[in-house]
């Protein structure tokens, strides 16, 4: 009996609930449309692109009737709810549709015509100088079928696969061609159309030599990160030019790194040396940006915008699979290879060590050390300080102490190299063959490059020691400030750009810097990049002419990077 009624009563209800479902129904609103509207497109190759002489298609799509008066920005106008209409020259075009007095507008970029040149894939990936025939694509949007002429020009040195000496071609594609040097080829092509010279096409052909070799990475000042292949057994007939890896360099690139597959580029940033209290607090924007090898691709590593200037990254060096830079004047910070897109804190990114932390704190250094580069020979570590503290100060992990010290702590074992204010030294690099270090000093009257061994250098106590190991560039030197005016190099006393690393080519022997002769003393090497030969102990200057900042070698032989 209770199950009959149950059934009943939820019969009942039925109704009920599909009443309330009805009731409950969402209305779509709808929403209004503009009084006047338009669309418009292209049809044919160049669908994604408005160029010039293109018929572009306008198509009133608007509610309201009436005649279609189209203003087409460019002094030309028509009638009709669909119309075509091209534009003669590039430009920003503020298109109206106007129906019964009312208006509407829409903004259209129209673009000049302009080559577009390709390289078409190579077997193998890599262009070789002298063997890999190359060939080229070449799209030109020309919706109007105008006459057009051509003339491409290619670098010195450059053959047809026939062997003949290509410098000029007016051909539509030049064909194959075979690169005689190595580095960046530029290819250009100027085309003219019914007369009229487009835009020139330029592409940079990156050509590789045929044996693997070391690549020197660089950093320009003001200009890019460039890449130069080390050829000790370059042929008369050939010529090695940079590559152009595209990236800017940065503010300040004192320190360039590499390990496999990746270049890191240390950049302290605008303000670099001391300013005033408030840059200090706040004016950072140094980083740390990994590049690829090749260029391709530049991932930010740690950042230090907005924070004290004083701890944006100067030097530094890789130690396994982590990077140690060192700020300013404060300590050196570890970071792990694999970190990106990192904001600098001290609580995430402490120090590994800072002056206090050391027993050379008050005991040959103070508070606001400024330093220079560092790095590791063999277990102990090598720092570079030229205020409040000169030298190459040394210390190995043992000797960092667990607690800040106020003074009156043993020094490190190690010792202090080139100690004393008439030193100043600023870069450095150990030749693992040679056995021997390469340093630059910049104390007033002993500025320049010097090598000598270990012991030699642990020997030298005074300025006078210093001249068997001194290196000329024939008889020009490598001074900073030569002329007595430190305006005339990049910083001030003790904070100067100078030498700011020097790279080592461990398969060759060969230590290279970069010198800017800034105040265009006769009496110095030229501004350029320098080569320094353990064999032959002689300077040598590579064709290169930029005013460099950082640079690091990887020494894993490659054709190409």
């Amino acid at each position: 009996m209770k199950s009959n009624f149950l059934k009943i009563f939820m019969i009942a209800l039925l109704p009920i609930f599909a009443v309330s479902c009805i009731d409950n129904k969402v209305e779509v609103e709808d929403l209004p449309r503009d009084p006047v509207s338009f669309e418009y497109y292209i049809e044919g190759d160049y669908h994604l692109d408005y160029y010039i002489d293109s018929d572009i298609t306008f198509i009133s799509t608007s509610p309201t009737k009436g005649e279609a008066v189209w203003d087409f920005g460019d002094g030309k106008s028509a009638v009709g709810d669909t119309v075509r209409h091209p534009f003669d020259v590039a430009g920003t075009y503020n298109v109206k549709l106007t129906i019964n007095g009312i208006t509407k507008s829409q903004v259209l970029m129209v673009s000049d015509i302009k080559p577009l040149v390709s390289i078409n894939p190579i077997e193998g990936g890599v262009c070789e100088v002298k063997n890999t025939p190359v060939s080229f694509s070449l799209e030109i949007p020309n919706p109007k079928n105008r006459e057009l002429t051509y003339k491409w020009i290619f670098p010195a040195r450059t053959k047809s696969v026939a062997g003949e000496e290509l410098e000029i071609s007016t051909d539509t594609l030049p064909g194959e061609v075979i690169f005689g040097n190595v580095g960046s080829q530029t290819v250009r092509l100027q085309v003219t159309m019914d007369g009229r010279l487009l835009e020139e096409a330029v592409l940079n052909v990156p050509v590789g030599y045929n044996k693997e070799v070391p690549t020197l990475y660089y950093a320009v000042q003001g200009g890019h990160l460039m890449a130069y292949k080390l050829i000790s057994d370059k042929p008369e007939d050939m010529d090695v030019l940079p590559f152009d890896l595209g990236l800017a360099s940065g503010e300040h690139p004192f320190t360039l790194l590499y390990k496999e597959p990746s270049l890191y580029v240390l950049d302290a940033g605008a303000g670099w040396y001391f300013q005033n209290e408030e840059a200090q607090a706040s004016g950072g924007d140094g980083k740390i940006s990994v590049v690829a090898k090749d260029g391709s691709k530049i991932e930010t590593m740690i950042s230090n915008a907005g924070g004290p200037a004083f701890q944006d990254p100067f030097y530094g060096c890789i130690v396994d699979n982590d990077l140690y830079f060192a700020d300013r004047n404060t300590g050196i910070i570890k970071v792990p290879l694999k970190t990106r897109d990192a904001l600098y804190s001290a609580s995430e990114f402490p120090y590994y060590v800072q002056h206090t932390t050391l027993g050379y704190y008050n005991n040959g250094w103070n508070y606001g050390c400024i330093g220079g580069s560092l790095g590791m020979i063999g277990d102990t570590w090598y720092w570079c300080k030229n205020y409040n503290g000169y030298g190459i100060f040394r210390f190995k992990d043992a000797d960092i102490l667990l607690s800040p010290t106020s003074g009156g702590t043993p020094a490190p074992e190690a010792g202090i190299a080139l100690e004393g204010s008439s030193f100043l030294p600023k870069s450095f690099v150990y030749a693992t063959k040679s056995e021997k270090i390469c340093f630059t000093l910049f104390g007033t009257g002993n500025e320049g490059f010097y090598v000598c061994t270990l012991d030699e250098l642990n020997a030298i106590t005074k300025a006078s020691e210093l001249a068997p190991y001194k290196k000329l560039f024939g008889t020009l030197e490598f001074v900073p400030n030569k002329t007595g005016k430190p305006a005339a190099i990049e910083g001030h006393t003790s904070e100067f750009a100078a030498i700011c690393q020097i790279a080592y080519d461990e398969i060759n022997d060969c230590a290279y810097f970069g010198y800017r002769n800034t105040h265009n003393d006769a009496t110095c090497a030229p501004t350029g990049i320098y080569r320094y030969n353990f064999a032959t102990g002689q300077i040598e200057q590579l064709p290169i002419g930029d005013n460099v900042y950082g640079m690091v070698i990887n020494n894993t032989p490659s054709k190409l990077f």
